[in-house]
């Protein structure tokens, strides 16, 4: 452990790291990168270039991947991301890093670039980050994508009782999905202030690693545009927050009840979001999985509490 402090590449990844990631992050503050290929590929590649241009490679690697880590987690409290979401971004980050570092390996090897120590000319790679972030961030038109996530599920009760639970719920304590056991966002309740056309429904959220039932860590405020007891309840989200989210919106929540055979209802929820995020092929999968988690665990909830009303 010693040597690794004493070493002069450790130090200097550290710093390359640094300089690399907190320009990512100034640039999201002020607002000219998007949660995009720019910031989730393109970044991670240059820094992991400019790593490998280092003669030195013993110890390179360990200091720019911990210190990856760190930055990405320091971000957690703050509220500037969630946990669950740096969990997410290091799978892309990481190997992308390890990739530019590779390509710069290569090249020195066959003597394309020269190996230096000069913090300088290492930085110079960044170039290409500090001229696609604005441009892409005032030429891209279609900043959001809108997607839509389903889930069904047979209870066996009538739709006219399974609406009268999702309706309005007032504690919300179910088994949780793994995904929950980080930091995705726990319903805690739902609360009807008028059932009718035009009503108010806002449901609260806790983080997934918080121990009380704190109101405070999210909301989602939703208008009714139709409803009829026992067939739909359909709600069009006006407002919401959720801590470490920015890049996530709420369009629409929509409830379908469908009488199957005798006394059985199929409930259909549906959930339309919005989100910033690209490469889609990565981020939507993980972006699904999660809204159907969050399903998930209200669908347990409703079965817990429609048992303990009607008994079957």
């Amino acid at each position: 452990m010693k040597e690794i402090l004493k070493d002069r590449s450790f130090h200097l990844s550290i710093i390359l790291t640094l300089i690399f990631l907190g320009t990512g992050i100034a640039f999201l503050f002020i607002g000219i990168v998007e949660y995009s290929w720019v910031l989730f590929i393109l970044l991670p590649i240059v820094l992991g270039i400019a790593l490998g241009a280092m003669p030195n490679k013993k110890y390179i690697l360990i200091g720019a991947l911990t210190t990856t880590a760190i930055v990405l987690i320091c971000l957690v409290f703050p509220g500037l991301s969630g946990l669950l979401c740096i969990v997410m971004a290091l799978p892309i980050i990481v190997p992308l890093i390890f990739l530019g570092y590779v390509l710069a390996h290569l090249w020195k090897r066959y003597r394309q670039i020269k190996g230096t120590n000069h913090l300088s000319i290492l930085v110079l790679p960044l170039v290409p980050f500090l001229i696609a972030a604005p441009t892409e961030h005032y030429l891209k038109k279609d900043k959001e994508v809108i997607s839509e996530v389903k889930t069904e599920q047979i209870f066996n009760y009538t739709p006219e009782q399974v609406y009268d639970a999702i309706k309005s719920v007032d504690t919300l304590d179910a088994e949780k999905p793994y995904l929950m056991y980080f930091d995705l966002p726990i319903p805690t309740k739902c609360v009807l202030e008028k059932e009718e056309v035009g009503g108010l429904r806002t449901c609260y959220f806790k983080a997934g690693n918080s121990s009380t039932n704190d109101f405070g860590s999210g909301i989602i405020v939703e208008r009714i545009t139709e409803l009829e007891r026992g067939r739909v309840l359909k709600m069009d989200v006006i407002d919401y927050k959720l801590v470490g989210r920015n890049w996530l919106g709420f369009k629409e929540a929509i409830y379908y009840f469908t009488k199957i055979g005798d006394g059985q209802c199929k409930m259909t929820r549906i959930t339309t979001y919005t989100s910033v995020l690209s490469p889609r092929f990565y981020w939507e999968p993980l972006e699904r999985l999660g809204i159907q988690q969050e399903h998930e665990y209200v669908f347990n909830n409703l079965t817990k509490d429609l048992k303990m009303k009607y008994g079957k």
